[in-house]
């Protein structure tokens, strides 16, 4: 897998903050070099498929975040938790098929240490119309 480079703030906050062997990463979206990769809501402009790329580019973002703080994702010990916010069209229910693109390939990259804790929400809207966005915590090897 190639990670992209980390994105960058568009607001007053910090990527990520580390608290002992936790990384809090704050909200990721499922952009490429400072632009969203899609934008619109699951259900309405986006397919299931669609969503599960978004939610798959949104977290090699936040991989890249990690790689940046921790210095290698090889000190990773686990993904304790991710909670995804979906852009949802009136109706839309399948959030968690949408962030399965996410935890896939988490688990494909960490194997067990990629199982985690999940929260799937539907969103009325997200930032600059991105279509998911993505928030971990990641505790790391001492």
């Amino acid at each position: 897998v190639t990670l992209p480079d980390p994105p960058k703030p568009v607001a007053n906050y910090v990527p990520v903050v580390q608290v002992g062997e936790l990384l809090f990463l704050s909200g990721v979206l499922p952009s490429r070099d400072g632009q969203l990769i899609m934008t619109g809501k699951l259900g309405q402009e986006l397919t299931i498929e669609q969503g599960k790329e978004a939610s798959r580019a949104a977290v090699l973002n936040g991989l890249s975040i990690i790689r940046h703080a921790a210095g290698s994702l090889d000190r990773v010990k686990r993904i304790v938790k991710m909670v995804g916010h979906i852009a949802s069209a009136p109706g839309f229910t399948d959030q968690p098929h949408v962030l399965n693109g996410a935890s896939d390939l988490l688990v494909s990259i960490f194997g067990d240490a990629g199982r985690h804790a999940r929260v799937a929400v539907g969103a009325a809207e997200l930032p600059r119309q991105a279509p998911v966005e993505i928030e971990l915590i990641v505790q790391l090897l001492s």
